[in-house]
């Protein structure tokens, strides 16, 4: 696979994200990467065995614990350790500049995680951020399910604050994209019927001291 063949991430839907995110605050967007792109990222993350997929875990630094009440997922952190991983962090970098360009955001940076659902697997109802005590402000989900079908399940849910009906429900076909307020909307991972496989990221600001970026994953 060649950087080239690669492209870039269409300028209409840089717009539209950017134009959406000030509207809702959400985004979704089909055919979001590169097919080259994709396609790798997708092979990589259902049969590369060097990913070395590790149980997920709640909470960060010193209160991160494993608790598969809440999520049974599991979790291989983007490094750009291959050409596809870096490709897909280019890409996003892109992104971040772009919304920084044209909301003043100030992103400072992006983190991103392949997470692989078993059958069975789910994410309880939670947000990415605490208003005030992160440093998450963007969230991003890319699916990489190929085939994937109505009766598979597997949904994103999501909510407005505490109302129990989901406003939106998002299925994990293959190349959408959901991007949204990290702090603002809170969801759920359905469980699905067969492995569910997507990259989920954050947009973060830099809220650092001496260069060190808090808090860590």
């Amino acid at each position: 696979m060649q950087t080239h063949d690669a492209g870039c991430l269409d300028e209409q839907v840089i717009a539209h994200i950017c134009e959406q995110l000030t509207i809702t605050g959400y985004c979704v967007v089909q055919d979001f990467l590169p097919q080259l792109v994709i396609n790798a990222l997708y092979l990589e993350a259902c049969s590369d065995q060097r990913l070395n997929f590790k149980q997920a875990a709640i909470g960060r630094e010193q209160l991160q614990q494993v608790n598969t009440n809440v999520r049974s997922d599991s979790i291989a952190w983007i490094t750009g350790q291959s050409e596809s991983q870096g490709l897909f962090l280019k890409l996003m970098e892109n992104l971040r500049i772009e919304i920084n360009r044209r909301l003043f955001l100030g992103l400072f940076d992006y983190e991103s995680h392949y997470a692989h659902y078993g059958p069975g697997d789910f994410y309880k109802r939670h947000v990415d951020a605490f208003k005030g005590s992160s440093n998450r402000l963007l969230s991003s989900v890319v699916y990489l399910n190929a085939d994937w079908t109505e009766a598979d399940q597997g949904e994103l849910l999501m909510f407005h604050d505490e109302e129990v009906s989901p406003f939106l429900i998002v299925e994990p076909v293959f190349n959408q994209c959901v991007i949204f307020l990290s702090e603002q909307f809170p969801h759920e991972v359905r469980a699905a019927k067969r492995d569910r496989y997507s990259i989920a990221g954050w947009f973060r600001t830099n809220n650092s001291i001496g260069g060190q970026i808090d808090p860590p994953r």
